[in-house]
């Protein structure tokens, strides 16, 4: 059971990391030091005084650039990448009832699918934001996204297995809009079709 926590603990900070690379950081720095949860020894740094310092400016400025319009579709391409190396790191660093090689298999696979797969969804929705308001919504979604990395960073340390069900309910509802938007798309065309074959059928 303590094993299946940690492994829900590491996936819950790795969707954080999607959101936001530093604030999961920010939080684990915080939680470590106050003694809410543990890390293998090699992650014992994360604790320290200097860890929480540039873990807290890295947040502030992370957060502060996604409000700027165009400089957040920027900070994405360098976000990406990012974000998956941190969510095999936090994954890895608090599964600490396991071999290296399977908890950095498993933090490699599992950790880094997540972050990436969140990221995924904040980058399109980004996008789409910029091209269909110039940016001016771009704002209103930074926000969102600081609010979940926070929101899932916690929770993945209070209550790991919430913190799990509220990825999958993500993923969830960010595949349901997907898919319910493909058959709309694919239906104009057939509509225009048979609007053509009837005005073409009138006059025989």
């Amino acid at each position: 059971m303590e094993t299946l926590l940690s492994i829900a603990l590491g996936l819950g900070l790795a969707a954080a990391c999607g959101f936001r690379v530093f604030v999961p950081l920010l939080v684990m720095s915080v939680a470590v030091r106050a003694g809410h949860m543990d890390v293998i020894p090699a992650f014992d740094w994360v604790a320290s005084d200097v860890a929480l310092v540039c873990f807290g400016v890295a947040t502030l400025l992370e957060i502060a650039g996604y409000y700027i319009p165009w400089v957040d579709n920027l900070l994405d391409t360098v976000a990406t990448p990012a974000a998956v190396v941190a969510g095999i790191l936090v994954t890895g660093s608090v599964i600490t009832d396991m071999s290296p090689f399977l908890r950095w298999t498993l933090a490699a696979l599992a950790g880094g699918a997540v972050a990436t797969g969140v990221q995924a969804v904040t980058v399109a929705g980004r996008q789409l934001s910029s091209f269909t308001t110039l940016g001016l919504a771009n704002p209103v979604i930074a926000t969102l996204e600081a609010v979940g990395a926070v929101f899932l960073a916690v929770l993945a340390i209070t209550l790991p297995l919430a913190a799990v069900v509220a990825v999958v309910v993500l993923f969830a509802l960010a595949m349901r809009r997907v898919l319910f938007r493909q058959p709309r798309a694919a239906a104009v065309p057939g509509g225009s079709g048979g609007s053509a074959g009837t005005a073409g059928g009138s006059p025989t």
